[in-house]
């Protein structure tokens, strides 16, 4: 599989995961639930169905037979009322209405024989609606866009069908199953279901005709060099590290959907027609759980990760059977790439950063993580910029003691001042205006944006000793902090580490506050919004066969890779959307038609750089 670059050995491609299904499976075992639905509704049918044609052969017998069958007929439940709105009217104009006044109305066998004859009539029709409707059982209740791959195209249709939604979508599932725990999906850097990712993608990119190799920060590269044109690489990445207890679209779709393209041009043998050499990325660490400091992978190549963030240890031992994660400290981000046969010096880490000069641009695809999208009803928007980000580690000590011996008016209680610090965090994000003033620290402008894109959450609390009889001697809690605005992120710091400071002097607490991660915004580049806007307009267009004037244009309030790589270069974003805006969590979901857009976006961007 191609020469590994900075080690992993054979452990980077001696897969380890089970035998995986047959696409052909999987394919099938993706459709099972429409399947599903698809036969509950004929199964109704053909009892309604068979009711009628019985009726009406005993209407044909004898009308007071008739009557007597009509009047057997049972009614439907609330739930098949709803789910069969014509059917509902049926009985409640018809077979209802006649069992309560038969005996008054002799021409109601006629009408019972009209309704029988439609439903029969009508069954067929209805169950089409209803395989329809199963089909698009996935679909947004707010989508206003109805995708799908039609028969306009053909071949190119079919493949297109085939490769850049089903084969993706599959992917997207199989890569889902990659985890280091067995009852959630959890994939951090450097554990053993990160180095079995890395075996899938690196096949997966071989598969799409790149060469692919492994860096000293374990990031996996597949890229293609056109024989002519720009020595200037586009690149085009994501993370293949998750949270815990994670969603299998966060990272993944960005990193599938390039690889999906690139194999779509290399069956139609256009991978040679490329004007600038591509390379995809999949970036071993972005979300910062391991080690608690984000962008390993792109802050490297970016040439922004400093040489003391090797040192940094981490807090998760992973268990060699899977089953579950114990917490020690001692495994610093060096020590885990030698467990995985890759040795990284200070030297090679220098030697990871790419001249900015090789590089034409990043684009990113990812998930939206947000529910505007959705909202709006569009599948996807190009991102203007992300929001900048600080991660702080505060830490309260006070006086550990007896619960019971130690009387309030003595304690130096820090639960109860972490309490209030973040109390006042969360009143500080609320209403920053009133803890803000425009002499000196910042103006009218950045208040009103910190008013709209300013949040703040303590994601992580820890006591020691943790013991439920005794008064905890110290306590400490993480805070994320993200907003637009550069100036007023920097203010609001600023205020808040003084007023916490005041609040511990206040208890005679001790308060440390440790800045952990700290990132500006970051603005993309106009001229590769534009043509991924356009590109997605032609994907979008040829999904639905219309012209779709205007694609959403959103901010992210969510870290990316793309923070680190605009160091190195210009950057652009594609969002997806997602179902309800859920990300971090299992409930993530991207339907498989907006899997497809994606790649297909995707596929016309690169189509613009041949």
């Amino acid at each position: 599989m191609g020469t590994v670059s900075g080690g992993l050995g054979n452990s980077a491609q001696t897969p380890t995961d089970p035998p995986v299904a047959s696409f052909l499976d999987r394919s099938g075992s993706l459709a099972g639930q429409a399947d599903q639905q698809l036969n509950l509704a004929r199964a109704e049918w053909c009892w309604f169905r068979s009711v009628a044609v019985f009726v009406y052969n005993r209407f044909l017998l004898d009308v007071k037979a008739l009557q007597v069958a009509a009047m057997a007929v049972p009614h439907p439940s609330p739930s098949s009322s709803r789910s069969h709105p014509f059917l509902s009217h049926v009985y409640h104009t018809g077979f209802h209405h006649h069992n309560h006044h038969h005996n008054h109305h002799h021409h109601q066998p006629s009408l019972v024989l009209f309704w029988c004859l439609v439903i029969s009539l009508l069954s067929p029709l209805a169950l089409s609606s209803s395989s329809s409707s199963s089909s698009s059982a996935s679909s947004s209740s707010s989508s206003q866009i109805t995708l799908g791959f039609g028969e306009t195209e053909g071949t190119k249709n079919d493949l297109h069908q085939a490769i850049l939604r089903d084969e993706s979508v599959a992917r997207l599932h199989e890569l889902g199953q990659v985890s280091d725990a067995v009852s959630h999906l959890e994939r951090t850097f450097m554990s053993p279901a990160s180095i079995r990712a890395i075996t899938l993608i690196r096949g997966w990119m071989e598969d799409a005709g790149l060469s692919t190799w492994v860096d000293y920060m374990g990031n996996v590269h597949g890229r293609v060099d056109p024989k002519n044109g720009s020595t200037q690489a586009l690149l085009i990445g994501s993370h293949m590290d998750t949270v815990i207890d994670a969603g299998k679209y966060d990272g993944s779709l960005g990193i599938i959907s390039a690889i999906s393209a690139l194999k779509v041009l290399k069956i139609n043998g256009k991978l040679g027609e490329l004007k600038r050499p591509v390379e995809v990325i999949a970036f071993s660490d972005e979300e910062g759980v391991r080690f608690q400091s984000t962008f390993l992978g792109s802050a490297a190549l970016a040439g922004i990760m400093p040489v003391s963030r090797l040192e940094v240890a981490d807090k998760r031992f992973y268990s060699k059977t899977l089953v579950s994660s114990l917490f020690v400290d001692g495994i610093s981000v060096q020590d885990a790439l030698k467990e995985n046969s890759i040795d990284i010096t200070e030297e090679n880490l220098m030697q990871l950063k790419y001249d900015p000069a090789s590089v034409w641009g990043y684009v990113e695809v990812h998930i939206e993580q947000g529910p505007v999208l959705e909202w709006v009803g569009y599948p996807l928007g190009v991102v203007k910029g992300i929001a900048g980000q600080t991660r702080l580690k505060v830490t309260v000590k006070g006086s550990q003691g007896h619960a019971g011996t130690v009387p309030m008016s003595l304690r130096q209680d820090p639960m109860t001042g972490a309490a209030e610090l973040i109390v006042l965090l969360e009143s500080v994000c609320k209403n920053p205006k009133d803890y803000l003033s425009c002499d000196g620290q910042c103006n009218e402008d950045t208040i009103e944006s910190l008013a709209n894109s300013l949040v703040c959450t303590v994601g992580e609390i820890s006591t020691w000793p943790s013991a439920s009889n005794v008064i905890p001697g110290q306590v400490t809690f993480t805070v994320d902090l993200r907003t637009i605005d550069d100036v007023g992120r920097k203010a609001i710091l600023h205020d808040l580490s003084t007023r916490m400071y005041q609040i511990c002097d206040k208890r005679s607490l001790l308060c440390s506050i440790e800045r952990k991660h700290d990132a500006d915004a970051v603005i993309s580049n106009p001229n590769l919004s534009l043509q991924l806007k356009s590109a997605a307009q032609i994907a979008l267009k040829k999904m639905t066969g219309e012209i779709q004037d205007e694609v959403p244009v959103l901010m992210s309030g969510a870290g990316h890779d793309a923070m680190a790589m605009s160091h190195l270069t210009k950057v652009g974003m594609l969002f997806v959307r997602c179902r309800g805006g859920i990300s971090h969590s299992p409930a993530e979901h991207v339907l498989d038609d907006d899997v497809g857009a994606a790649g297909l976006a995707i596929l016309e961007f690169l189509h613009a750089h041949m």
